[in-house]
């Protein structure tokens, strides 16, 4: 686990549970067409080093679009965003691109995996835009693939690889340059029941090591594993509580059927 535990655990010990993500008041505003829609309504809150956050709510609510600022895909309209004390919403594109090649991890519903290229490849993607020397690129991804169970497959290509599987070389992909926030946007979204539970057992083990997770979930069998759940409605946060009773994946898996016993 040398990709990921020596450099996330020091950070957040360094920083003793300092804030990570800071938005504060946030508004986003899209025109379409003669219509002004609000997005978000003057959201603010915070994200500390370690923690592990699921952002829920309806289509609408304003989820997508705090995910969105929160990758450095957007920014708002008004109000700030503090990533590690930055305030990255005062950023150009061309550092905005930077903030996110160098800070932070994606996972996305889709996998967005290269058809043509190998496990190992795709996990390297993210590795040349930051101009890692090659030797280095390959140790990092097959480490990072390692992490996620599939040592054995890093020469494989999509094709041949399951659904759980795709997802974690999408996990591998966005570990790769360790970032000090992991972004998820619906992990589970294609993925059959059992398969969910191990993808959210990979996020807690990484949660445990000192990786920040945000991911966004309309499941609430999902959000149970996060520690904490913000959730929106009409573009503004309705609720920011801690995950009572929170269960282990790895405990549930246990209680689960296999595809054998299907």
């Amino acid at each position: 686990m040398d990709i990921l535990t020596r450099e996330n655990t020091e950070a957040a010990q360094s920083q003793n549970g300092a804030a990570v993500i800071r938005v504060v008041d946030a508004h986003k505003f899209y025109q379409l067409g003669e219509t002004k829609v609000h997005a978000l309504r003057g959201v603010s809150s915070e994200i500390r080093a370690g923690e592990f956050v699921a952002i829920m709510g309806a289509s609408g609510s304003g989820k997508s679009t705090f995910m969105n600022i929160l990758g450095c895909l957007d920014k708002p309209s008004s109000g700030h965003y503090f990533l590690e004390d930055t305030d990255v919403s005062s950023l150009t594109k061309a550092e905005l691109a930077l903030i996110r090649n160098r800070k932070i991890g994606f996972v996305f519903q889709g996998f967005n995996l290269l058809a043509r290229t190998t496990a190992l490849e795709n996990v390297e993607l993210p590795t040349l835009y930051a101009r890692i020397p090659k030797e280095e690129r390959h140790k990092r991804a097959t480490e990072a693939l390692e992490l996620v169970g599939l040592g054995e497959r890093v020469h494989h290509f999509p094709s041949q690889l399951s659904g759980g599987q795709q997802q974690r070389v999408a996990i591998a992909r966005g570990l790769v340059n360790k970032p000090a926030i992991l972004l998820a946007d619906e992990p589970t979204g294609n993925l059959d029941s059992r398969t969910s539970v191990e993808i959210m057992d990979i996020f807690q083990k990484l949660n445990d090591a000192g990786l920040t997770i945000v991911l966004v979930t309309h499941e609430h069998d999902i959000a149970q594993f996060a520690k904490r759940n913000l959730i929106f409605r009409d573009g503004k946060i309705r609720k920011d509580e801690l995950v009572p009773n929170r269960p282990t994946a790895s405990e549930v898996l246990k209680n689960m059927p296999t595809l054998e016993d299907d």
